[in-house]
């Protein structure tokens, strides 16, 4: 069987919670990569077979108390936060991002854009790091440009992508993403599911994060 049918077989999971917003956006994106996008509610109570999984953007249960602060106790919660300690790829997308910070999936803390507005924009990013599970089709310098939304950003630790032309909301050292000591979980503010095909997006450069997965499961 040839990478690209073995690419086909895979499932990949996107987590819907309670004032989700992009679930829609990154199933298709999903099936852009080639693979098969799998719907998992916030109340599930396991993964469903998938291979990987997406946190995607919005507002999780309103954004009340700190952004993913409640939907990191949501069912589902539970088998992929095992899951993604025993090596299963999961990238959070913004407000998925936060729920993995809450989580303790990523290291870090998020705190409020600096101009306390909501930015939303085509934003620059350079690749830091290609060694990881959703990374893995860029090279280190790459620079890319997908489409920037939030409202909070700040983490510290393992740093997969910085922001270029100016940073849109006081992130510390420029950190537009970062992901955990393994590889496997990968946060990330802009959201590369908006870049994915040339007729909507400003780019098709998101696209690489979702077939980096797809390749690194297929090589095992």
């Amino acid at each position: 069987m040839s990478s690209a049918e073995q690419m086909l077989g895979m499932r990949i999971g996107v987590v819907t919670f309670p004032g989700t917003l992009d679930d829609v956006d990154a199933s298709r994106a999903v099936r852009v990569a080639g693979a098969e996008a799998v719907s998992l509610w916030h109340a599930d109570a396991d993964l469903h077979d998938v291979d990987a999984v997406v946190l995607p953007g919005g507002f999780s249960y309103g954004d009340y108390l700190r952004c993913g602060a409640i939907a990191r106790f949501a069912p589902v919660m539970t088998p992929l936060v095992a899951a993604a300690e025993g090596g299963l790829p999961v990238l959070g997308i913004c407000n998925g991002f936060q729920v993995l910070c809450e989580s303790h999936l990523l290291p870090g803390a998020l705190t409020r854009n600096d101009s306390l507005h909501f930015v939303c924009r085509d934003q620059r990013l350079r690749v830091e790091n290609a060694n990881t599970m959703w990374t893995s089709d860029f090279s280190p310098g790459d620079e890319i440009v997908i489409p920037l939304k939030n409202g909070e950003v700040e983490a510290e630790g393992r740093v997969v992508f910085r922001y270029l032309g100016g940073n849109p909301n006081g992130s510390r050292h420029d950190i537009a993403g970062i992901c955990n000591a393994r590889g496997n979980v990968v946060g990330l503010m802009p959201h590369p599911e908006h870049a994915v095909e040339a007729l909507t997006g400003p780019s098709t450069d998101g696209l690489s994060l979702f077939t980096s997965a797809l390749r690194s499961l297929v090589a095992g």
